[in-house]
């Protein structure tokens, strides 16, 4: 055994992927947006193409990206930057670097999403009431040592920082993050989010149109004046979870025992309050003004959507034969400001339920780009969130185009919604031998490749029909 083949790549689906974010002008933005000083902020453009040709093939940390300069991939990209100067490119950045890159990111997904059709416009109606859902949440990305500059102990417990994401859904397409933020691990979740917010709805809306009905889905975290109006002064509805306050348990209490809507789930949801599945409750709703006991210009007239579940201690009980008096519920309640006629409340409340799409982007980012924060500075590992999040809506685009026309094809791939590593492993890190003929570069591939139609569809549309090679 050897290491001495300098024609062999391990990456060949780096081709059209990066084919395709040259497309829709990832270096060109790069280099009329970033400013970062310095020699170490040149050639932004192609190290930011780089960075995410890196992250795309697996990379989750700096010394990773010397897997875009092993074989023969100098043969097929001429600009792979090494590890150590994309290193001192991410630590020259400051709060305005990234704000810059923000800016790259959000002009970067409207391209793509004009090539390949990311996010199609939504026909009025059905269940979800024609809505598009703008889904926001936090997560902690765990950090190691104690040279990590804003690394604390969260909600969570666990020393990290604190990613804030904005991601935007339809019924017909997989999860694009519209926005981010990086904040320090000690932090509250609504900060900052009254900004993250109001750029999401801005962005969904360029992505969409002006004609789309967005849903902005939260948790109770969120329940707050700023996040709430950010999203209503965007155009958008809101669909919040609420805490147990006292005006909502006065709203509770109000509601008739025949107002109550019996709904089966045909698939058992989980009860997080109590760690039990349940595969049955019963939903009402009830009109409700949030933040009440504010100025009149901050409140917010609305719809109180509750479900109700049998209190899992007394349900025990019962069955130990200590019955009680009275039936005893748990309730779960949230805010919506979206109109009963477009999505009545037991819709309302599968719409509401389907929030938790946004934990499977977090889970994606964490077990690719986001594994680690690689820097002990916060402004590069800042950078390096808006980068991966950047790689993770290119891996998207790519896979939309290789799954092709789901509607004619008799393929059955799933790949516009399969995960990061799903779609690495079918169309990213295929081996490839590089070869020449007259001048012009030859990839060969391996024979019998399971998804060699869904590559071939993706390497047509980034860089035209493929030729057989002569040798």
């Amino acid at each position: 055994m050897a290491f001495d083949d300098p024609n062999l790549v391990s990456a060949a689906g780096l081709v059209p992927v990066l084919a395709l974010a040259d497309g829709a002008g990832l270096r060109r933005l790069a280099d009329e947006h970033l400013s970062v000083p310095t020699d170490k902020g040149a050639h932004a453009g192609l190290k930011v193409a780089s960075l995410v040709a890196g992250m795309v093939a697996g990379a989750d940390s700096i010394d990773d990206m010397a897997l875009l300069r092993h074989g023969g991939m100098g043969r097929i990209f001429a600009w792979a930057y090494a590890p150590s100067t994309l290193g001192s490119f991410l630590r020259a950045f400051t709060f305005g670097h990234v704000r810059q890159l923000d800016a790259v990111a959000a002009r970067f997904l409207l391209a793509l999403a004009g090539l390949v059709g990311l996010a199609p416009r939504l026909p009025p109606g059905g269940d979800t009431g024609g809505y598009a859902f703008l889904d926001v949440d936090d997560t902690i990305i765990e950090v190691h040592g104690h040279a990590k500059q804003g690394a604390g102990f969260g909600y969570t417990r666990v020393r990290g920082l604190n990613a804030l994401l904005a991601t935007l859904t339809t019924s017909s397409s997989a999860p694009l993050v519209v926005a981010q933020r990086l904040r320090k691990g000690g932090c509250g979740s609504p900060r900052g989010a009254k900004r993250l917010v109001g750029d999401a709805v801005k962005q969904a809306r360029r992505l969409l149109g002006p004609g789309q009905r967005i849903l902005v889905r939260m948790d109770s975290a969120y329940y707050g004046r700023d996040a709430v109006h950010a999203a209503i002064t965007g155009g958008a509805h809101v669909s919040v979870t609420v805490r147990a306050t006292s005006p909502v348990k006065a709203a509770i209490a109000g509601i008739g025992d025949d107002a109550w809507t019996t709904v089966k789930y045909p698939d058992a949801i989980l009860d997080e309050s109590t760690g039990t599945w349940i595969s049955k409750a019963e939903v009402a709703e009830v009109q409700f003004t949030a933040f009440a006991s504010k100025k009149k210009a901050d409140q917010v007239p609305g719809r109180l959507v509750v479900r109700r579940i049998p209190d899992v201690h007394a349900e025990a009980k019962k069955a130990a034969g200590q019955g009680t008096l009275f039936d005893v519920w748990r309730f779960h309640a949230f805010f919506t400001t979206a109109p009963a006629d477009t999505v009545d409340t037991v819709a309302a409340d599968k719409t509401h339920r389907g929030h938790a799409i946004i934990e499977q982007v977090h889970a994606d980012l964490k077990n690719s780009a986001l594994a680690h924060l690689p820097s002990g500075k916060f402004t590069a590992n800042a950078a390096w969130l808006v980068l991966a999040v950047i790689a993770f809506n290119l891996t998207r685009a790519a896979a939309t185009l290789a799954e092709g026309d789901t509607a004619t094809s008799t393929r059955s791939t799933n790949l516009a919604k399969a995960t990061t590593a799903t779609i690495r492993r079918k169309l990213i890190a295929v081996p490839a031998r590089v070869a020449s003929s007259a001048r012009r570069i030859a990839l060969h591939l391996p024979t019998s490749w399971p998804w060699e139609t869904a590559w071939t569809q993706l390497f047509t549309h980034g860089c035209g029909p493929p030729v057989a090679p002569t040798t």
